[in-house]
């Protein structure tokens, strides 16, 4: 069998720009190649689809030799923190212990180049590095889930959503992953039309195109595997009251049965008793509290709804087999090696 080649159909554009809109990818260390790839494909796919060169990018990073994603894989950059033209687009593209890769270097570069007027953005968790620059100060951003709560505590000057991705005049974040194709197909569409990005999302076989709408999340019910309207209210509400745990009583008051229905609503459909799942929910936090921030224990338990230090710790020992400080140790060891 010959597989041949088929030349897409032209899509027309009005109004096409006389230059390409260039979009500088700034590859921090440990970096997600799926987001990045993802922002990139669009790009080229809108290219082919347009049959001209709308866009055009380039790779930079801190040194302008090399960057390594967190699958281990490097790319060859084509330049370092350079000086960029005042309608590039620069797109930071994050990973894993983001916190290293946000070096002083990084964020003068994106101080000075951000008063000069050029539209920033973040991929992942690289809205994290914005915001340690100060560039998203009074802005509306996300971040990829499981780094919300770090983010939360630690810049609160910034509006954080829950979306998929955010376009805030001249900041641009994204929650990660294929939130990329969303974000690019957002932007192709507002430079060329909604033809343009329509055509890139069937080429990409992306039916299910979000906007800033969308929530990255998966929904309650899909992210358990139960469709019970009552569990799910009740798991929403804990997930909403990590600081000041709301009691059993409470919340099978609030959604209208007895604290005995909503146990045995638990142990049905999740194995575990309201107590334990909420119990489990804190800790997670506390968790991602210690990892990702510099908050002092202390903290990160009242942060959870722990009353007491030696109360958190007791919990967190029984549950992940260490203590908070040990955790917090051994992480700082991993980083430091």
């Amino acid at each position: 069998m010959t597989i041949t080649h088929i030349e897409p159909q032209i899509v027309e554009i009005e109004n096409a720009p006389e230059r390409p809109r260039r979009f500088v990818f700034v590859l921090l260390d440990n970096f997600t190649m799926l987001c990045f790839s993802c922002a990139v494909e669009a790009l080229r796919i809108a290219n082919r689809m347009a049959g001209r060169q709308l866009y055009s990018w380039s790779l930079a990073g801190e040194g302008g030799e090399f960057a390594r994603c967190s699958a281990g894989t490097e790319f060859r950059l084509d330049s370092d923190l350079a000086e960029l033209a005042r309608d590039d687009i620069v797109l930071l593209c994050g990973g894993i212990d983001v916190q290293l890769a946000t070096t002083k270097k990084v964020l003068s570069w994106l101080r000075r180049e951000a008063r000069r007027g050029v539209t920033m953005g973040g991929l992942c968790t690289a809205s994290y590095t914005l915001a340690r620059a100060g560039l998203l100060d009074g802005k509306r951003a996300t971040i990829h889930w499981e780094n919300q709560d770090s983010f939360a505590e630690e810049f609160e000057d910034v509006t954080l959503t829950k979306s998929v991705f955010v376009v805030d005049g001249n900041r641009i974040t994204t929650a990660g992953g294929t939130a990329s194709i969303d974000l690019m197909l957002k932007l192709i569409a507002d430079h060329h039309g909604e033809d343009l990005a329509n055509a890139v999302a069937d080429q990409l076989i992306y039916s299910a195109i979000r906007t800033d709408q969308d929530t990255q999340r998966l929904s309650i019910p899909t992210r358990i595997g139960v469709r019970h309207p009552k569990l799910s209210r009740v798991i929403q509400r804990m997930e909403q009251a990590i600081e000041d745990p709301i009691s059993p009583a409470a919340l099978a008051a609030e959604v209208g049965m007895s604290t005995r229905q909503l146990e045995r609503l638990f142990r049905r459909y999740l194995s575990k008793s309201p107590k334990r799942y909420y119990m489990e929910l804190r800790l997670q936090k506390a968790r991602n509290l210690l990892m990702q921030t510099d908050m002092s224990v202390i903290n990160v338990a009242l942060a959870c709804g722990f009353t007491s230090p030696s109360h958190f710790s007791k919990c967190y020992r029984a549950h992940y087999d260490t203590t908070p400080y040990r955790e917090r140790g051994s992480h700082a060891a991993r980083l430091s090696v």
